[in-house]
């Protein structure tokens, strides 16, 4: 059944998706974003485990301590192979999708994860700590492809009315991640010194519940009807996900961009920058995805442990503390998504980006003012929560859809290696700055943030149209009626423009 059931009146009515659509998007999630998401953050936990690790095989080898700046170069890597695992990843995710399939890119892409799994586990027992830094590369790459082909299956088997929602299944899975790994990182668990390569090694959990859930479902009906031509299996597919009564509604959306289509093949990352009829639509991913690293999330979670330990928070109890900031941060996902279709994208993402602002102000000031009062401390934790919810509600949750619904089917692939891509390269260079900004500004290093989030938030306001309730079709068509001055449309926008009218 495609109905959908309601809850609420007016504008915070919420559409939820039927037990299909919700199997499919876990289905898919638990396996990309979630993974993604738990990786992050369960290598915080073992950090002086596995420092000491890596001395002690080092003593062994070669009978002598390494060095301080020996040592910290090495886990350095080991932490850092995350990221270049992940910009390998997204740089072949797009390419992976158009011949694979939306689906079977990422059943594939778990090959890496149990590889990762598998190396992280038994490294310790080898005594080699070279197998973490291939163990950490190789599930970088598994985060950096499910980044780029999730969102995009997602947006891809959900109607118009529901994309939006299916969409926030990324963030919600991402954050669920997240919490689920500082959970496991506490002592309770596997928190301690001799379950550290075990707590590693539970990345296959969500590889193993995926390879048992995904291949029950579909792959993308626009993607074997517009990119393979099989209009039975795409009928199918749609029957599968919607049931026969919606199914008719969303084969014909498809169909209409397939017409649309003719003779096009998907196109490669660098001829969307040489595509003017999508200008604005490239500009704006670059924009969203240096600015949700460059927004300051990262220096707040930097300053939440000080700030946790100024408000009086004893240090056995700071791990509690940091989940529950994961919490505030998966509680704000699961609330974008029920508000992204009432609300709307453009106000969910402008109005976070312009809290965040505020928010870098207020924590600035009350930072500045920590020994005036033994208020401004809890002011200050105020303020990273604060913050927290407002990136979770806005830019956290909706940069992906934004870059599902601004692309045809012929350039998605390719606008999603570019916003990764964007996304990886910018998380490793704030990385590798950011220590060096905080030194250099200290709790000023928010005043940089404050200009990055408002100057965004103005940009989405000016630049961005909103695409709630809107056909891919309708998107373009907006987007090229909206810039038609400075564009020079090719012979193939020209039919887009004229089939939809």
């Amino acid at each position: 059944n495609t109905k959908s059931n309601t809850i609420g009146p007016n504008l915070f009515c919420f559409q939820f998706p039927n037990k299909i659509l919700l199997l499919a998007m876990f289905s898919t999630c638990i396996g990309g974003t979630f993974q993604c998401g738990y990786n992050i953050s369960i290598i915080n936990s073992p950090t002086k485990y596995v420092q000491d690790f890596i001395n002690q095989t080092w003593r062994q080898r070669y009978q002598t301590e390494i060095s301080n700046n020996g040592l910290t170069l090495l886990w350095s890597t080991i932490v850092s192979m995350f990221t270049i695992g992940g910009f390998i990843g997204v740089s072949i995710g797009g390419t992976l999708s158009v011949k694979l399939g939306r689906r079977g890119t990422l059943l594939a892409n778990n090959v890496f994860s149990l590889l990762a799994s598998l190396l992280m586990g038994l490294s310790s027992s080898a005594g080699s700590f070279e197998m973490l830094i291939i163990g950490r590369l190789l599930i970088g790459i598994n985060a950096g492809i499910a980044l780029c082909v999730e969102p995009m299956f997602l947006g891809e088997i959900a109607p118009t009315s529901l994309r939006g929602a299916m969409g926030t299944g990324s963030s919600i899975f991402l954050t669920g991640g997240i919490l689920s790994g500082q959970v496991m990182g506490l002592k309770e668990l596997l928190g301690k010194e001799q379950y550290w390569p075990l707590l590693l090694s539970t990345t296959c959990i969500p590889t193993l519940l995926q390879l048992q859930l995904l291949p029950w479902f579909p792959e993308s009906p626009r993607y074997l009807l517009i990119d393979r031509g099989d209009k039975e299996k795409c009928k199918k597919a749609l029957n599968q996900l919607h049931g026969s009564e919606g199914s008719d509604i969303v084969l014909e959306d498809i169909q209409k961009e397939k017409d649309n289509l003719v003779g096009f093949k998907a196109k490669k990352p660098w001829e969307l920058f040489a595509d003017r009829s999508i200008r604005w639509q490239v500009i704006t991913i670059i924009v969203l995805n240096i600015a949700q690293q460059l927004n300051g999330v990262n220096a707040m979670y930097f300053y939440a442990d000080y700030l946790f330990r100024q408000a009086g928070i004893s240090e056995d109890n700071i791990p509690y503390a940091t989940v529950g900031t994961g919490a505030c941060e998966c509680l704000t996902a699961l609330t974008c998504g029920m508000l992204v279709e009432s609300l709307g994208r453009k106000v969910l993402i402008s109005g976070g980006y312009l809290l965040m602002s505020i928010c870098c102000i207020l924590f600035t000031v009350t930072l500045a003012l920590q020994n005036v009062s033994p208020v401004f401390p809890y002011l200050s934790v105020a303020c990273v929560f604060a913050f927290v919810l407002s990136f979770g509600l806005g830019p956290g949750g909706v940069t992906n859809i934004l870059t599902t619904e601004m692309f045809k089917q012929t350039t998605r692939p390719a606008a999603f290696m570019i916003a990764g891509s964007v996304n990886w390269l910018s998380f490793f260079i704030i990385g590798l700055l950011f220590p060096f900004i905080v030194i250099g500004l200290q709790h000023y290093c928010f005043l940089v943030f404050f200009v990055v989030c408002l100057s965004v938030g103005i940009y989405i306001i000016v630049v961005l149209p909103e695409t709630k309730n809107k056909s891919f079709v309708d998107i373009q068509k907006e987007f090229q009626s909206r810039w038609s001055k400075e564009t020079n449309f090719d012979e193939a926008d020209a039919l887009l423009i004229s089939t939809s009218l």
